[in-house]
């Protein structure tokens, strides 16, 4: 089966100025990287628009109503945190980031695709159930995940996010429910100042890493090598979502982690790994964070290569 890539020109549609680390180029240089003749094979796909219904598995109503209603002015921005803004294209392009999540699971679900990679913006890992933060209006990941239960019947679901910042918002939704497990690996300090290795949720099924800055790409493969990788096979996802944010290499201007490109492919080897062991291969892989657009282009490459070899 194929490796699917699934995106949407509307998701450059969110522009919080040119000034914001988080702008449409990153997803320029994504998709540029993308059309190298190695990724010929991808089942390419448009991101559909989330349904109404399907962002609210995981936020309240009134917060994605509040959310959708936000329409600007071309050109005039509506602010809604320090960093997090709303753009005449954003609610389309935070509705195609969760439609094309959860398009992903609909594909290696009905196995049309074994693995998928969504290259959507807004990210989405620090929205919390009724909270837009850290550049990010919707949870995609955990849309996705709850999705896969309510239409597939997928009772665990694991997401696993090796970003640089963490996932503060997927923590909040799963932590207490014992069939969904959040790992992930992040600098601390750093913002959103959450993720400390003593929050476990309520079954150990929050498993957090923090990495000091000036870490490199051993002490990253240590953390996960020794507490999230053994955490997620005694979990033993159905289904395997990944957080894939960029942000910790080595280039990027937004913190103070010293990964190389291969240090993406290693991490993604070993969930390809662990997506054969327990979920059929079934694995699906949303964009975040990663804002030096050379580094981004470089390590979103061979991750997909990785994913390629599912």
């Amino acid at each position: 089966m194929p490796t699917a890539l699934i995106t949407h020109p509307a998701c450059l549609g969110h522009d919080m100025g040119e000034w914001h680390p988080e702008r449409p180029d990153r997803l320029r240089a994504v998709l540029a990287a993308l059309e190298d003749e190695a990724f010929f094979t991808l089942l390419r796909e448009a991101a559909p628009l989330a349904t109404v219904e399907q962002i609210a598995l995981v936020h309240p109503l009134a917060y994605v109503d509040a959310i959708l209603a936000i329409r600007p002015e071309p050109g005039e921005l509506v602010q809604l945190d320090g960093d997090t803004a709303m753009s005449a294209g954003s609610a389309e392009a935070a509705m195609r980031a969760a439609g094309g999540a959860i398009a992903g699971v609909d594909l290696v679900m009905q196995n049309d695709a074994r693995a998928a990679f969504v290259a959507v913006r807004p990210p989405g890992h620090h929205a919390e159930p009724a909270r837009a933060m850290g550049f990010c209006l919707f949870n995609n990941a955990a849309i996705a995940a709850l999705h896969a239960r309510a239409a597939w019947g997928v009772r665990r679901v694991a997401v696993v996010d090796f970003d640089v910042h963490h996932g503060n918002g997927t923590q909040a939704i799963f932590a207490a429910d014992a069939d969904l497990f959040y790992g992930s690996s992040h600098q601390e300090p750093c913002y959103p100042g959450t993720g400390a290795a003593w929050e476990h949720g309520v079954a150990h099924n929050i498993v957090n890493a923090p990495l000091r800055p000036g870490s490199d790409g051993t002490a990253f493969r240590a953390a996960w090598a020794e507490q999230i990788l053994p955490a997620l096979d005694a979990f033993a996802p159905e289904l395997l979502i990944v957080s894939a944010g960029f942000d910790a290499h080595k280039a990027d201007p937004l913190a103070e982690l010293l990964l190389e490109t291969a240090d993406f492919a290693w991490i993604t080897d070993r969930l390809v790994e662990t997506a054969d062991r327990h979920c059929g291969g079934r694995l699906v892989s949303v964009l975040e964070g990663g804002y030096d657009l050379t580094a981004l282009a470089a390590s979103v490459a061979a991750h997909v290569r990785g994913l390629m070899r599912a």
